[in-house]
């Protein structure tokens, strides 16, 4: 198989929000972008468009949504949602700023900023998250056609342990990857060989 007749995938975190630029801890809640998270979707939609994808999945949640929307525009493509792509579901964590958490459990506030998140009251473990995102990727490079280019417009936890389960790694790999920032990308090839390869990451 020739790079040109590869399949890729693209993934997307979506632009900057309030709870963002706070910040305060959003996993599930429904934030939509502020005012700098709309012109990062503008901005990054012509980069995504210069691949030519040809289909566009998202997350449920409104900041991936709008995200999305904004590539919709320039690319002519419809968006999918598909909640596997959602972020983690960060249980009692969800609303806190990190202020907050590291005055109510300093050693919980280490541990979340090392992205050691199994124990958190009520939230997704890390593997179930991982697996049900790379899920989704897979379903959407299965929907490609050869040499066709897919997006997926998710969120930055989610995306790290997902692409790193797609790609077979340990899932302690992830929190070796720095955390993407808004309105990232990274770039998924298929190789020869039919397995894929980390092209390019937080670009």
């Amino acid at each position: 198989m020739s790079a040109a007749t590869g399949r890729r995938l693209v993934l997307v975190r979506h632009g900057r929000t309030s709870w963002n630029a706070l910040p305060r801890i959003q996993g599930q809640q429904d934030s939509p972008l502020d005012d700098v998270g709309q012109a990062q979707a503008r901005a990054v939609a012509p980069l995504v468009a210069e691949l030519k994808p040809v289909l566009l999945w998202t997350s449920d949640l409104s900041r991936a949504r709008h995200t999305a929307e904004a590539i919709a525009e320039v690319t002519g493509l419809t968006p999918v949602c598909d909640p596997r792509l959602r972020e983690f579901g960060l249980g009692s964590y969800e609303g806190l700023t990190h202020t907050e958490l590291a005055e109510r459990d300093p050693e919980g506030f280490q541990r979340f900023l090392r992205g050691e998140w199994d124990g958190i009251p009520g939230a997704e473990a890390p593997a179930d998250v991982a697996r049900r995102h790379a899920h989704a990727l897979r379903d959407l490079a299965a929907a490609l056609a050869p040499g066709e280019t897919g997006v997926a417009v998710s969120h930055g936890s989610a995306t790290r342990v997902g692409l790193v389960s797609f790609l077979g790694w340990p899932l302690q790999v992830a929190r070796d990857l720095v955390p993407l920032g808004n309105c990232a990308r990274v770039l998924l090839v298929e190789r020869g060989d039919g397995g894929w390869s980390l092209a390019s990451y937080n670009l």
